[in-house]
């Protein structure tokens, strides 16, 4: 593996992934989504399927942990909040990966896309949400709903994942009157909790190539510190469209692949390939 290492390191394909996740790594901090390029990147690279998942998540994670470091620096996130709700995120990553062992992932596409049809539709015709943070305080019952969500979204991630950072940003907004900056920050961290929680298990279940995650993961924290650093600076101006754009781009990507059978995947994938080529 090291021998193969070192003959691909310097080529076009090891370069080419490095360039695809660092923009990946950016798209993400912003407004989550960063799956959709470096996934398809991975097994565009001629990584099997199986280790592409794992490896991708292990370089995610490490990207993850940059951009939550830079919106706490920037004061974006309120860990008395997160102590309170952010491990009912890694315990249903945990149980969601053990669940995906065990039921096909296809039956949650329909309701995942009339969740995104749901968050699209709310966001555009309430032009003035996220925009203040209107945060007054935490209560028994803005806390319960935290660790409800915290769960459910934590288990989704383990098992599908596709619009979790949509989804994490829109309930943050939702539940705890969040501006838009400072629920992108959160949603990092209760993120960076499932995905280490996923982490976990592909290890356990020897699904990562190390020679390629974690390079390409050490790009990627580049990538997701130049965008939460361009979050930050910009704020729910910036980060508002982003949102729009990434929720619609994943709402289109399952439509097509739910209603019409089109592998949207297997298309980036061969696209990337072609580019290779």
């Amino acid at each position: 593996m090291i021998n193969e290492f070192l003959n691909n390191i310097c080529s076009g394909t090891f370069i080419f992934l490095l360039i695809a996740c660092f923009l990946a790594s950016f798209i993400d901090a912003v407004s989550g989504g960063g799956g959709l390029i470096s996934l398809p990147a991975y097994l565009a690279s001629g990584i099997p399927p199986h280790v592409a998942l794992g490896t991708n998540k292990v370089s995610a994670c490490i990207a993850t942990v940059a951009s939550s470091a830079k919106f706490a620096t920037s004061g974006k996130i309120n860990w008395t909040l997160m102590r309170k709700i952010a491990i009912f995120s890694f315990i249903g990553a945990f149980l969601g990966v053990r669940t995906i062992l065990l039921v096909d992932s296809k039956y949650l596409y329909p309701i995942t896309i009339v969740l995104l049809v749901t968050v699209l539709g709310y966001t555009l015709m309430n032009k003035k949400m996220g925009y203040e943070n209107e945060f007054t305080g935490l209560t028994e019952q803005n806390i319960r709903y935290g660790r409800i969500m915290a769960f459910v979204m934590g288990f989704y991630d383990g098992f599908f994942g596709p619009g979790t950072g949509s989804f994490l940003i829109f309930m943050l907004i939702r539940i705890f009157k969040l501006d838009f900056t400072h629920a992108s920050g959160n949603a990092k961290i209760l993120n960076l909790t499932s995905n280490i929680a996923s982490v976990i298990m592909f290890i356990y279940f020897k699904k990562v190539n190390y020679l390629y995650s974690v390079p390409v993961g050490i790009i990627m924290m580049l990538g997701a510190l130049l965008g939460a650093k361009t979050a930050v600076s910009k704020g729910t101006k910036f980060i508002k469209p982003m949102f729009l754009i990434v929720t619609t781009v994943v709402l289109l990507k399952m439509v097509a692949e739910a209603v019409f059978h089109i592998d949207v995947s297997n298309m980036i994938q061969d696209f990337f390939s072609s580019l290779l080529s």
